[in-house]
């Protein structure tokens, strides 16, 4: 039987920052103006999806008061007494828990112990907090370079309907959604927006302590690519580096999401990166406990399909774009733009680019860490440093309330207190974050890049300046095993752009091919022009090498990439925005090559078992789902 669990530790006067107005900074035009045209672009795919959750949310709540005695009996036969007191009448409020938790994931272990503290929060605050359900979270970092990577993208979508699963019972007043890395936190936000009617928060776990300094990390690796050290050495610093509980440090996709759901309003404000295993990481989490139930109670509902709307999805895209995130945005925030019936696109992401300041180095983008990004004064300074600039769009529902001034806060304890205080208004480290007035460069961290091989993506932040343009001649492979044994056979040993290609999301499932890093980071070290161009994935730490990523449409589907010849010469221009074959007038006129015969029967590593999500998957700039994308305006 489930049980009452106990008292929360920690003291909590207020939930949220009590928050005066601050004065109100007009919108810049470009925000503005990009906001207007997804807003008119998304209007008849957001008009059904908010008709879709107003009638779901217009029958009576709770929902559970409608079931049929079994039905209900079913829902609360393990819990106790109290609690089925509590679910059998119309006034207790029943939150859903929707958790990551797995052993493997350091970002997710914490959350082993998450919904002990949450159910003792919420019976405290008279409501009933139970395990919905579970969503697989597998580690990039596991299986980066093995069969199993193929799998990780489209693990995404898999969530999604798993968390659909979890509410699926249709007993709930409020979610909180345990969930942190690459695909975990997208997937269960585009899941939870099926049941967008209800409140819903995120509940991070922060990022582990630091350990041994990214340059050096990246120093090791590319010293065991070069053969200079061998294996045992390799493991030691990686072990070092990955040490402890909590997201890996470098600013990839975890932290990436973990930003823009606070950002987007749907963390407690400055919850974000506290470490795990903290008393302020607990009291932030009995805080967000205490708040899902405020905000679900009768009148006072955040329901989750109107927060994220048209504005919330561009803040995301700005606080992207400012802090120099991971390329994996650029396909998730579709992903959940779509789920809420709004449509973005990469051409969004390029005009916001050309005006967001970039204000944060953090590895990749320089040998910061989070932790440190943290000590510079964090999410709290960046957001108003945004905000006053009309960067942002302040007037947005957010689960502490309306308006972003509230993430101008951060927490701290006093004694055993939870309390708010303004977050720095100066930067306490010019080398990690900068305000808008002395950026580190005028424009943002992504480029899109356009031109006769397609479109991509490019991650400009993390790319030196004389690096912004490579030309050179092509080498073409198939997958990143063939790019290893050529460089290893100093095949590669002069100025080249290497194209990998088949790695598309129809193709293999999008696999992210961060053993070229290192190799590539070599070559460009001794002073050779190189660039890598593929329509797979690299993500946030996709470092100091230019890359043209995502490059749609994918081999695999006839792009152009399908037509590369070894020897062609390629430009990539993240200056000018261009990927083109300019040594073949007639390059336009090629036909494409044939996928490798073993693309059409991949097993193995439960490879088999996603042969229907590949064929049904759409392209890396709709997002690379399964699912329909909404109405567009004509």
């Amino acid at each position: 039987m489930v049980t009452v669990d106990p008292a929360p530790q920690y003291r909590i006067d207020h939930t949220i920052p009590p928050v005066e107005r601050v004065k109100k900074t007009p919108l810049h035009a470009t925000v503005a103006s990009v906001s207007e045209r997804i807003r008119q672009r998304s209007r008849p795919g957001r008009q059904a999806y908010l008709a879709r959750i107003e009638a779901a949310a217009s029958v009576s709540r709770p929902h559970r008061t409608d079931l049929a005695c079994s039905n209900l009996a079913h829902s609360m036969a393990a819990c106790s007494p109290a609690h089925k007191r509590l679910m059998s009448g119309s006034t207790g409020v029943d939150i859903a828990i929707v958790t990551s938790y797995n052993d493997v994931l350091s970002a997710h272990q914490p959350f082993e112990t998450y919904p002990a503290r949450i159910r003792g929060v919420v019976a405290q605050a008279g409501g009933i907090a139970q395990v919905a359900g579970g969503v697989p979270a597998m580690c990039d970092g596991v299986t980066q370079g093995r069969p199993g990577m193929e799998l990780s993208l489209l693990s995404r979508d898999v969530i999604a309907m798993s968390t659909a699963i979890a509410l699926s019972h249709d007993v709930f007043d409020g979610v909180l959604l345990l969930g942190i890395c690459d695909k975990i936190a997208p997937g269960m936000l585009a899941g939870a927006l099926s049941f967008g009617q209800l409140p819903t928060m995120f509940v991070p776990s922060g990022p582990m302590t630091s350990g041994i300094g990214n340059e050096e990390k990246s120093h090791i690796r590319e010293r065991f690519a070069a053969g200079q050290i061998g294996r045992a050495e390799l493991l030691e610093a990686e072990s070092r580096a990955y040490h402890a509980p909590g997201t890996c440090t470098f600013y990839g996709t975890a932290n990436s999401n973990q930003m823009v759901l606070e950002i987007m309003g749907l963390h407690l404000p400055g919850s974000t990166f506290i470490n795990p295993d903290t008393p302020l990481r607990d009291a932030l989490t009995e805080a967000a406990a205490r708040r899902i139930v405020e905000i679900s109670a009768a009148g006072s509902q955040v329901p989750l399909g109107r927060l994220v709307d048209e504005r919330a999805i561009v803040n995301g895209l700005v606080g992207l774009l400012a802090t120099g995130g991971s390329t994996n945005l650029t396909m998730h925030l579709v992903l959940v733009a779509a789920a809420a019936g709004i449509t973005i696109t990469w051409d969004d992401f390029a005009e916001l680019s050309a005006v967001v300041p970039l204000l944060a180095r953090v590895y990749p983008n320089g040998p910061a860490d989070i932790n440190r990004f943290q000590a510079a004064g964090g999410l709290g300074f960046v957001v108003g440093q945004l905000l006053d600039a009309g960067l942002l769009h302040n007037d947005v529902l957010t689960v502490a309330g309306t308006g972003l001034d509230a993430y101008r806060f951060e927490p701290g304890l006093d004694d055993d207190a939870l309390v708010w205080r303004p977050a720095p208004t100066q930067s306490l480290d010019e080398d990690v974050l900068r305000p808008v007035a002395r950026p580190f460069t005028p424009e943002g961290g992504l480029k899109i890049l356009d031109g006769n091989l397609g479109r991509a993506v490019m991650k400009v932040s993390s790319v030196s300046d004389e690096h912004r343009v490579v030309q050179a001649p092509a080498r073409v492979f198939s997958d990143q095993a063939q790019v290893q044994e050529a460089f290893s056979a100093g095949e590669l040993d002069h100025d080249v752009v290497v194209v990998c290609r088949f790695q598309g999301p129809h193709a293999v499932g999008m696999p992210e091919l961060h053993k070229l890093t290192p190799l590539l980071g070599i070559l460009q070290g001794r002073g050779h022009r190189v660039a890598l161009v593929t329509d797979g994935r690299m993500s946030g730490a996709s470092g100091r090498i230019p890359i043209a990523m995502h490059v749609c449409p994918e081999a695999a589907r006839d792009g152009a990439i399908a037509t590369v010849r070894d020897g062609d010469v390629i430009r990539v221009d993240s200056i000018a925005g261009t990927l083109d074959v300019v040594s073949d007038p007639a390059f336009d006129r090629r036909p494409a090559v044939q996928a490798p015969a073993d693309l059409a029967g991949v097993t193995g590593t439960g490879r088999e078992l996603f042969a229907a999500l590949r064929r049904a998957v759409g392209s890396a700039e709709a997002g690379a789902s399964i699912f329909p994308a909404p109405a567009v305006a004509d």
